[in-house]
């Protein structure tokens, strides 16, 4: 702590000074709504509205308001928010990030905010991690807004459009943050305006909002599309992936190397650099793609896909491990969650990562999917007019959250003072001895009854643990990616004395961890953590969910050399003391110097998480400026406006270009290339042939043209017998013009992002090179609009039908929600062998149809 903080406290701490008076405010008002019967107090949301209408503020009604749901939390509930709960609803009501230990009753706190912003009638979204915490708050707190006469939705991923329609509907709806991201993509796809779902993005409240606006925001939500791309280079490049060398470079490839033109020795066909997750062929290594392949050149652009492709190959074989990032289950190849250690069903690897391993693993590589629409988290939660957010651990993420989304944290003290120990790192020279210290610590606990909560990072070290909990006769239960369904009812008893559970990450977060008392009387919930995460918020999580409201508990992390944080990013020097001290074997070890290089270790990876983050969302900004051109051109479609204007906009802006193509401003009258302009303008505007003036200037020559494709337009509006036939005509095909036009450019822009990074070589900015092309390649998008929009209009026939199709079909997401899914049932009576066959021919159904099935 500075001595700044020491004299003047905290950021935090001075701003929940500031805070104070008002929840005394809200405090004072108790036994006024105390005598308040149900209805009066049901009567106050009225009042509320009115006073709003008639010029009051959400600030001048928050005390009154805190105060009215206060009470109904009570009445309804059986819970009164305590003090610092208040003090968490006004942080949130400001847009501003409440950092709340767990336990401390975030869940309700969002009840104090939801309800002030809902009485606005624009809606109130509360973010919440996954479906079955939607569901479970929208049904408990939602008893709270309906009791006080406002509407509580919840969005599924298994509702339909017209369902989803309803919910976002309501006053105040709890949704996922995945679910809304995709329901705001799809609005900008849909082709009529009774297709739209939600309301405009007015206020969200964000549970775990360090999930959603970290952990989640390196991957941006992408709705995708059937391609016809081959599979088979996959297939081909593992082949060859296998038989390359995988070799070493003597000091660390960088572009700055490559710039100072540095010698660098190498070895092998392919380096790997572990830290920065790259893969890179050697010269050696290229010459072997060449001869595999027969081609000349691999850096040709027409070898781009070749080479794209067995880079894949080698890092879906050098830097993807079964078992971590993903598994292999049902002939199908599924992420594991890094964050939560969950399998995360339908969600795929981008850029054909996931189809290099689908063909290293020998499984059936599916089809390459086009992109149809695509956003980050960071640029889709900054389109709410007001954001917040609540959480456990936010504070190490501070800077992110100030810069990125222009919200500041503050730390809301705790209603009880947190007495859990968190005891010194114990250290081990090998994995082996570290789990073997492991499962002692956990029998130790487990004979006297204390219920002991153990956090892995992979679903492989969670089954190496509760193998070796078997050996030993423990009963446990296993809480990771393949039993999802049951987490949350899990995490719920693992304080009862004497269960022990095995968690991978964060799974069960949002679901209270309840001592019992013989619980509390054993020293409360053991937490183990068996490996260090990268980020020092996810260590803090799995801590946080011991010693909540008070209660006794501990927490240990145990660590090996081996890790491979310790081994990527631990000191070599330190690393290399440590082995020289003979340390004896099971020798646990402490030091102060440990723990320092594992914290600079983590601030490292913090660092470069939050750089990728950044540089995400910087590319992003130049695709975000353009969505939303394209986007607001669409809703003008879907709000059916006319559109008249804008097709006259086109005809000038189009022939004003095509003439500047042909003629330069500095051409005399007899050089000018009519032949070429005619090439360029009349298959788009087939004007019929103009005699021109001999002195015509090019300005006279570009209003001459003007004149007679506009009289040529409105003759084509003349053969209408209703001039709205035309408008719905210009609406139809602007609309599947820019839609086609647009999922094009989005894969366009991916590969102009793919290859940009080549531009460092050149001394050049990467980003400012990106924006330049982006730009330019946007010009040219809404120039090929243009053209084909007046092309097509140019040479519409009246019996044409005025319908809206989409242009390409869905096929999913990059994020489908992998909550538990209803069992599906059988529609009509099973068939067995023996039974008659239901076809009528009198056989058994064995020796009849049931041959054939």
């Amino acid at each position: 702590m500075s001595m700044f903080q020491k004299v003047f406290g905290t950021h935090s701490e001075r701003e929940v000074k500031r805070i104070k008076p008002l929840v005394d405010k809200i405090e004072a008002l108790r036994p006024t709504m105390q005598a308040l019967s149900d209805e009066d107090l049901r009567n106050k949301t009225t009042e509320f509205k009115e006073r709003l209408s008639n010029g009051e503020t959400l600030d001048d009604l928050l005390p009154e308001a805190f105060a009215v749901v206060r009470e109904a939390d009570k009445r309804v509930l059986g819970m009164e928010p305590y003090r610092v709960q208040l003090i968490g609803g006004i942080i949130l009501h400001q847009g501003r990030i409440a950092e709340m230990k767990t336990g401390e009753g975030k869940t309700l706190v969002a009840t104090l905010p939801a309800y002030l912003n809902a009485l606005e009638g624009k809606g109130v979204h509360i973010i919440t991690v996954n479906d079955y915490l939607a569901h479970r708050d929208a049904e408990e707190m939602g008893q709270v807004h309906r009791f006080l006469g406002l509407t509580c939705g919840c969005i599924l991923n298994s509702m339909n459009n017209d369902e989803r329609r309803a919910q976002y509907a309501c006053d105040i709806t709890y949704v996922t943050n995945n679910e809304d991201g995709f329901d705001y993509l799809r609005d900008n796809m849909v082709i009529y305006k009774e297709q739209l779902v939600q309301r405009e993005l007015h206020y969200a409240i964000i549970d775990e909002v360090d999930s959603v606006l970290i952990d989640e925001a390196r991957t941006p939500l992408i709705i995708s599309g059937q391609s016809g791309k081959s599979t088979k280079l996959y297939e081909v490049c593992d082949i060859l992936a296998r038989q390359l060398e995988r070799g070493e470079a003597s000091g660390e490839v960088t572009k700055m190397t490559a710039i100072m033109g540095e010698e660098i020795t190498e070895t092998g066909d392919f380096i790997v650099n572990e830290k920065d997750k790259v893969v890179n062929l050697t010269e050696q290594g290229v010459h072997k793609v060449e001869d595999f392949f027969h081609i000349e050149n691999l850096a040709d652009p027409e070898n781009l896909e070749i080479q794209h492709n067995i880079i894949l190959a080698l890092r879906a074989h050098n830097l993807m491990f079964r078992d971590r990032d993903y598994v292999v289950k049902d002939d199908e190849v599924l992420i594991v969650d890094e964050f939560t250690g969950r399998i995360m069903p339908g969600r795929r690897y981008s850029d054909g990562l996931h189809q290099a391993i689908e063909a290293k693993e020998h499984v059936k590589v599916k089809r390459e999917s086009k992109t149809l629409a695509t956003i980050t988290f960071q640029n889709f939660f900054n389109k709410y007019a007001k954001k917040s957010g609540m959480t456990g651990t936010a504070l190490t993420e501070e800077k992110e959250f100030r810069e990125i989304y222009g919200m500041d944290v503050v730390e809301i003290p705790t209603n009880r003072p947190v007495i859990r120990k968190d005891l010194d790192d114990a250290v081990y020279m090998t994995k082996k001895e570290k789990f073997r210290a492991v499962v002692e610590a956990i029998k130790e606990a487990h004979e006297k009854g204390q219920p002991v909560l153990v956090g892995t990072i992979t679903i492989e070290t969670s089954e190496l643990l509760s193998s070796m909990l078997k050996r030993q006769g423990i009963k446990h239960n296993v809480l990771n990616a393949k039993f999802h369904e049951l987490e949350a009812e899990i995490v719920k008893d693992a304080g009862i004395h004497g269960a022990v559970t095995i968690a991978t990450n964060m799974a069960g977060r949002g679901t209270d961890i309840k001592l019992d008392d013989k619980a509390k009387e054993a020293g409360g919930l053991k937490i183990i953590g068996t490996e260090r995460h990268e980020s020092r918020r996810i260590d803090n999580q799995l801590r946080g969910r011991s010693g909540r409201q008070g209660d006794p508990g501990e927490s240990r992390f145990y660590i090996s050399l081996e890790d491979d944080l310790m081994r990527l990013f631990g000191s070599e020097s330190l690393m290399n003391t440590f082995r020289k001290l003979g340390v004896a074997e099971n020798e646990q070890i402490e030091h102060k110097m440990l723990s320092s290089a594992i914290e600079k270790a983590q601030k490292k990876i913090e660092s470069n998480n939050y750089g990728i983050r950044k540089n995400l969302l910087e590319y992003d900004q130049v695709n975000n400026e353009q969505r939303e051109i394209i986007y607001k051109e669409r809703r003008r479609v879907l709000d059916g406006e006319n559109m008249r204007d804008s097709v006259y906009k086109m005809i000038a802006d189009f022939v004003d270009n095509t003439v500047d193509m042909c003629i330069s401003d500095e051409q005399d009258r007899e050089d000018w290339n009519l032949t070429e302009l005619d090439t360029l303008l009349l298959p788009v505007i087939p004007l019929p042939k103009v005699e021109l003036p001999d002195h015509l200037k090019k300005n006279q020559l570009k209003q001459l043209l003007k004149e007679q494709a506009t009289k040529l337009y409105e003759s084509k509006e003349a053969e209408f017998p209703e001039p709205e036939q035309l408008r719905e005509l210009e609406r139809v095909i602007m609309l599947k013009v820019v839609d086609r036009k647009w999922m094009d450019h989005i894969d366009d822009m991916e590969q102009l992002r793919q290859g940009i990074g080549l531009q460092a070589y050149g001394q050049k900015d990467p980003l400012v090179e990106y924006k330049m092309n982006a730009y330019e390649m946007f010009n040219a998008m809404t120039a090929s609009i243009q053209e084909d929009t007046l092309r097509l209009l140019y040479h519409v026939r009246v019996e044409q039908k005025a319908e809206r199709e989409e242009v390409a079909k869905v096929t999913g997401t990059n994020k489908d929600e992998s909550g538990p899914k209803e069992p599906k049932k059988r529609m009509e009576e099973k068939v067995y062998p023996n039974d008659p066959c239901p076809c009528g021919s009198g056989k058994k159904y064995k020796q009849c149809c049931g041959r054939r099935a």
